[in-house]
């Protein structure tokens, strides 16, 4: 895998794949990736205009017409509709599903449904999508399901007894981190469901390491107050121009995990400099999505939040 880029991505021709948040940064990149290596790519956008923008973006670079279908993760009802729109266009046939879409470390929201803003959009929302949409998943052809975590996830940890932060105090860091070390366990625990159920249906989980993308402008902008907003940006700025990598880079865990021939169910693909920057390369998960107990805990806790049942059963 050493130094694999997007030159080393299989042809494309046949394969069908959503990706979610695919408006802009590394969703974006994505989609233009692998709509150029042949494949028809579904845009799950939140926001119409930025999403119509990207399907012309995409489609400039496409051999095959890509398609732009609504999807605001922080709402159950955009989720169960998003669902059935793809289902219905695809006849129950979609090759690759990337959970790419989410928020970062935001002040204190909640979803449409209620619940706490970035567990409900990072987690439960991708995590419903993915459950309504598996008869898709069984009719595609070698099918896969890549979760997108972060770095963000290692010494996080998940409160099952309260995921919403009604009980505790909301931490904007700890809530993130909270959302990421759930996408790994749910990438896992869908793993090992799929194996024991037999089916033809791989999940892994790749993470982008630290990218300079729009997350970071968007969290500083979310910020009430216009100093404390102002010096956010001002740092987070800093940071993405000495640190980070490009949205090129940044997107290749996730082409890989989509599409290179030695990925098996559970993998977790990341960024070969201490999950930071560099090539993708193969890393241990961690050890709470390793968990067998906090799988099941967390895929039964979110059946019960979402109303939506878990497939496989």
């Amino acid at each position: 895998m050493s130094k694999w880029t997007e030159a080393d991505i299989p042809d494309q021709s046949g394969r069908t794949v959503l990706v979610t948040g695919a408006n802009s940064g590394l969703g974006l990149q994505t989609a233009k990736v692998l709509a150029g290596r042949g494949a028809r790519v579904l845009l799950g956008c939140r926001s119409a205009e930025r999403g119509e923008q990207a399907l012309r973006t995409v489609r400039a670079v496409a051999d095959t017409e890509p398609k732009l279908v609504r999807l605001d993760l922080a709402a159950l009802d955009s989720v169960r509709a998003c669902a059935t729109e793809v289902r219905e266009s695809t006849g129950d046939r979609l090759d690759v599903l990337i959970n790419n879409a989410g928020l970062m470390a935001t002040p204190r929201g909640a979803t449409a449904d209620g619940f706490e803003l970035q567990f409900g959009t990072n987690h439960l929302g991708p995590t419903a999508l993915t459950w309504l949409l598996m008869p898709a998943l069984r009719g595609g052809k070698d099918a896969r399901v890549v979760t997108v975590t972060s770095f963000a996830a290692i010494g996080a940890r998940i409160d099952l007894t309260d995921p919403n932060y009604e009980h505790r105090r909301y931490n904007p860091g700890a809530a993130y981190g909270q959302s990421k070390i759930a996408n790994q366990v749910f990438a896992l625990e869908l793993d090992r469901r799929l194996r024991a159920a037999g089916e033809d249906v791989l999940s892994a989980a790749a993470a982008p390491g630290y990218t300079a993308t729009n997350l970071t402008p968007a969290m500083a902008a979310s910020y009430p107050g216009v100093v404390s907003r102002t010096l956010l940006a001002g740092v987070l700025k800093l940071g993405d121009t000495l640190l980070a990598q490009s949205v090129r880079m940044g997107a290749l865990p996730q082409l890989y995990a989509a599409t290179a021939p030695d990925v098996n169910g559970g993998d977790y693909i990341a960024p070969n400099g201490f999950q930071l920057r560099g090539s993708p390369t193969f890393v241990k998960p961690l050890r709470l999505a390793l968990d067998h107990a906090a799988g099941s805990g967390l895929w039964d806790l979110t059946a019960k939040l979402t109303g939506v049942t878990p497939d496989p059963a």
